[in-house]
């Protein structure tokens, strides 16, 4: 769900750094040939991704959602040499795919896979980490921002995916996803000691990082 027109991003895209080859021809392949490619973030995303972990100085990223293995390479990419980036996924197959494309890159050895459900994998990841990226099941959305407010370094920083819902958070359907993300929007809207903006990127991106006012 793209909320700008697709001209709009389009042309957006074409005016902000890119992904490498690699991770290009992993979004080419995922679109023509994996189902549910409507789950890769796109380049504008990435774009900002990768933007905000130079902004910010980031090391360290937990990812809720690996699908393919797209957004965790492209944020690999824009990491220092001792990056990393832990991504959390339940599906073997697009995991696999996923690392034959990390193995192509020189990059691909900062990225950690954890084959588990997300509740069942935050329990391993005690640290503190610098970006914490939700893109997983909506219907955990609220825990997983639960768990990254806890464990978010000083600097760090969370960024949540389909914030937007493709515009149904503005009348809900009663769908338990639809609901879902907005209890969570309700959530990181009232967090206190944070900085909160959501923008409508792709299908929306809510940026929370600590207020160190």
């Amino acid at each position: 769900m793209y909320i700008t027109p697709t001209d709009i991003d389009e042309y957006c895209v074409s005016h902000s750094s890119s992904p490498s080859q690699i991770a290009k021809d992993l979004q080419e392949y995922t679109k023509k040939n994996v189902h549910g490619a409507n789950m890769l973030i796109g380049e504008m995303e990435a774009s900002v991704l990768r933007f905000l972990i130079s902004l910010g100085d980031v090391r360290s990223v937990v990812e809720f959602g690996t699908y393919t293995g797209y957004s965790a390479l492209t944020m690999a990419e824009a990491l220092p040499a001792d990056g990393k980036v832990i991504t959390i996924d339940i599906n073997k197959e697009t995991t696999t795919l996923a690392r034959t494309y990390w193995d192509k890159s020189p990059h691909g050895r900062k990225i950690h896979q954890i084959l588990k459900p997300g509740i069942e994998a935050i329990k391993e990841l005690t640290g503190k980490y610098d970006l914490v990226f939700i893109d997983a099941d909506k219907n955990n959305y609220s825990n997983y921002l639960d768990w990254a407010v806890a464990h978010l370094s000083d600097n760090g920083m969370i960024v949540v995916d389909n914030t937007l819902w493709s515009g149904r958070v503005l009348n809900s359907d009663g769908e338990k996803q639809t609901e879902s993300i907005i209890a969570h929007n309700i959530k990181a809207k009232n967090l206190e000691g944070h900085i909160k903006t959501l923008l409508p990127i792709r299908d929306g991106m809510f940026l929370i990082k600590k207020d160190r006012a």
